[in-house]
């Protein structure tokens, strides 16, 4: 559970005073109208009635800006957070949010709260942030409730899960699909509310049906599982296939086992190592550990032991056991690779100190070997 918003806020247009055409729009502008300025520096920005031109819409926030127009001070802010007209300058996009949010402004106060956060502009103060996105969550603004919960989810110096969860669902009701998700998180688990099976599905589909990928997944979950909902594996593989198809790394590896095991469909090892592979590229171990075995032993793809002990060897690196055992009998029968039993004696060993019991079989089983090999040249 660790959604949240990574990014500031939008920009933002109002809709014009002044049914004007541009000329007589930019007449208005040069005697130091606020709201023309404001408005000819959206025709400028989006090239309604004049060619787009970044640099003059940046001129003209400038302007309405500095006249007190406080969506003008929010998009001059925004444009300085991403260099859009002017150089990138985050000290001069935290000064014209914090002038728009000391207006009140609830994006600009959520932007704050955001460069607060990371300290864009400012050192960061978890604090300050916290201030600016309640100011903002309080006024309605969604993501800085998202926010909000999840600092309150995952700040060691100011966790708290009922807090995260009222802001979460605040949130969640105005259908955010990563509160929607973290609502559904907190109520799956018990944290800062008791935990409620049913009310959880009801959130992750919420997310799902917004094409949240991880919500996806956990609602093919819980209709595996009857979590919250009826057992229903046809709906479960749906939803796995839909998350999977958005890259999301667990269902990509729950496909490929279901595939390979003819969970809820006919077995197809094609099918599961496409799936596996997905997944193994991301760097899931036990995908990486599975795709190992499909190429060792032709399932679903051609024999080749070389790529089998490619993915041995990725899924080993991250501490698999049994990925280590593998590459200990690669390097013991020479799939793959040379034969060479000293490397082969290695990695059983690191197999062995990550708990794996036929590992030491196997190195009891080479040292006999070994001891046979020495009696026969010593007799020789």
């Amino acid at each position: 559970m660790n959604d949240a918003s990574h990014n500031h806020g939008e920009q933002e247009n109002t809709v014009s005073t002044y049914s004007v055409d541009v000329e007589t729009l930019q007449q208005i502008a040069l005697k130091g109208d606020a709201q023309a300025l404001f408005q000819l520096a959206i025709n400028y920005e989006q090239g309604r009635g004049v060619a787009e031109n970044q640099q003059e819409a940046f001129y003209c926030y400038q302007q309405a800006a500095e006249l007190g127009h406080v969506t003008a001070q929010l998009n001059l802010g925004w444009a300085y957070s991403n260099g859009i007209g002017a150089p990138q300058d985050n000290d001069k996009a935290f000064y014209w949010y914090r002038k728009a949010a000391e207006q009140g402004h609830p994006t600009a106060q959520f932007d704050l709260g955001f460069c607060y956060v990371n300290g864009l502009g400012v050192e960061k103060d978890e604090h300050q942030a916290i201030g600016w996105y309640k100011k903002a969550a309080e006024q309605g603004h969604a993501v800085a409730q998202l926010n909000l919960g999840w600092i309150y989810a995952n700040s060691p110096s100011r966790k708290n899960w009922e807090q995260a969860v009222y802001w979460y669902k605040q949130a969640a009701e105005q259908g955010d699909p990563r509160a929607q998700y973290n609502l559904a998180w907190c109520y799956g688990n018990g944290s800062g509310t008791p935990k409620n099976p049913r009310k959880a599905a009801y959130w992750y589909e919420e997310a799902a049906m917004q094409n949240h990928a991880t919500a996806q997944y956990n609602l093919g979950w819980c209709y595996e599982n009857g979590f919250g909902v009826e057992p229903d594996l046809d709906k479960a593989l749906v939803w796995y296939h839909k998350s999977a198809l958005q890259g999301q790394i667990t269902a990509q590896y729950t496909l490929g086992w279901c595939y390979g095991n003819g969970r809820g469909m006919e077995v197809d090892m094609a099918k599961a190592v496409h799936w596996y592979t997905k997944a193994a590229e991301q760097g899931h171990t036990t995908a990486q550990l599975n795709l190992g075995w499909c190429h060792l032993n032709g399932k679903g793809t051609p024999v080749n032991r070389e790529k089998a002990l490619k993915w041995y060897l990725k899924a080993a690196e991250q501490g698999n056991a049994t990925a280590m055992f593998n590459v200990g009998n690669c390097y013991a029968h020479g799939y793959g690779i040379e034969q060479d039993d000293k490397q082969a004696e290695e990695w059983y060993q690191k197999a062995v100190r990550h708990g794996n019991k036929k590992a030491a079989s196997a190195l009891r089983h080479l040292a006999s070997k070994q001891e046979k090999e020495k009696q026969t040249d010593s007799e020789a």
